[in-house]
């Protein structure tokens, strides 16, 4: 067979191109596309002809199931899909991007699902507007292809359609977790280290500066933590809105923390970006404008964001006394004890 190669832009990919891809997606056909980690093979899961040829193309065993794509987390109710609460913040902090999660449909049967971080992509998926397995374009075996000149080399003449997108951004397979019990487990390493995709929280603390009160927030949190056992669990960081990149620790800050037996000289300040704030299951924000810049930059993550203290903007010492530092320290100190209750309570008697 004849196969059709289209070249989009992997920034605005042209919508004409990728509903004629979707058509022959939905009616039964077989169409690579690109994710930010390797390219895929899509098929319509409601087609048995379509999933049967492509187990034949990639010579793969007809026991081992592929994963489904999906566009954006509406697709979980329509494939039946209930996460647990733990598997729910995994998912959130991680989706769209290069993890996929192995979970429980309403009928009790496992199924792995993927939501890739890929213009082209999501685009195909929600056009699509039927359930897609895709594993990687390459024969059971063989490396996964992250250009299109390697998906040519095994693919051409097999598939209906090639998008050409440009290299895969990532180049890695996706992480595979096993959400369906706990502990969860690890079934294959991928983009994601095993050790950033198991942390069970990972909190933000966001100032201006980065280099006093989220400074302060960020070495509390850690010594509650530390000392409660439950490091290897947690993630803690912190973020300015506004801040130098690789700016230390105000020396009253430094001052006033090592008066608690906390020692931050090696603070290495940074800005807020979009990848640490998706990757946060809780932002704590010192002043109601943190929260309107979070928000701006990515308003989807709105339920996520929490001042310090509820209602309240913690004053910004930046420049003043000491005492002022040991002053705001203290604010910061009685909340993230209250938080480190509230939060942890359950998880340290896991």
């Amino acid at each position: 067979m004849k196969t059709r190669v289209i070249k989009l832009n992997p920034d605005f990919p042209e919508e004409p191109l990728i509903n004629e891809a979707a058509a022959v997606l939905k009616n039964g056909g077989l169409v690579v596309f690109p994710t930010e980690t390797v390219y895929g093979i899509a098929a319509n899961v409601l087609n048995k002809s379509a999933i049967d040829r492509l187990y034949e193309i990639k010579n793969r065993p007809k026991d081992k199931p592929f994963s489904v794509h999906i566009a954006d987390f509406n697709s979980l109710k329509q494939l039946g899909i209930v996460f647990s609460n733990d598997a729910e913040r995994v998912a959130k902090r991680f989706w769209p991007g290069p993890l996929t999660l192995v979970a429980f449909n309403n009928k009790k049967e496992k199924i792995g699902l993927r939501m890739p971080d890929n213009n082209i992509a999501v685009l195909l998926l929600k056009k699509a507007g039927v359930p897609v397995v895709a594993p990687s374009a390459n024969m059971s075996g063989n490396k996964a292809p992250v250009s299109i000149e390697e998906v040519l080399s095994e693919m051409d003449g097999h598939v209906d359609i090639i998008l050409d997108g440009g290299r895969a951004r990532i180049g890695i397979e996706s992480t595979v977790m096993d959400v369906t019990e706990k502990p969860f487990k690890i079934l294959r390493e991928g983009a994601i280290p095993a050790k950033e995709a198991l942390i069970n929280y990972t909190l933000l603390f966001v100032c201006t500066g980065n280099s006093c009160r989220s400074v302060m927030a960020k070495a509390l949190m850690e010594k509650f933590v530390n000392e409660s056992g439950m490091s290897e669990k947690v993630r803690i960081d912190s973020a300015g809105t506004s801040t130098f990149a690789g700016i230390g620790a105000a020396p009253n800050t430094a001052s006033v923390l090592k008066e608690e037996g906390i020692d931050v000289l090696g603070h290495i300040g940074k800005n807020i970006n979009k990848d640490i704030l998706k990757r946060s299951d809780i932002i704590f924000v010192m002043e109601r404008f943190h929260k309107s810049v979070i928000i701006s930059m990515i308003p989807e993550i709105t339920d996520r964001v929490r001042l310090l203290k509820e209602g309240v903007d913690i004053p910004d010492p930046i420049g003043r006394s000491i005492e002022e530092y040991r002053n705001v320290l203290g604010v910061i100190k009685q909340e993230v004890e209250d938080i480190f209750l509230e939060i942890f309570k359950e998880e340290k008697n896991r």
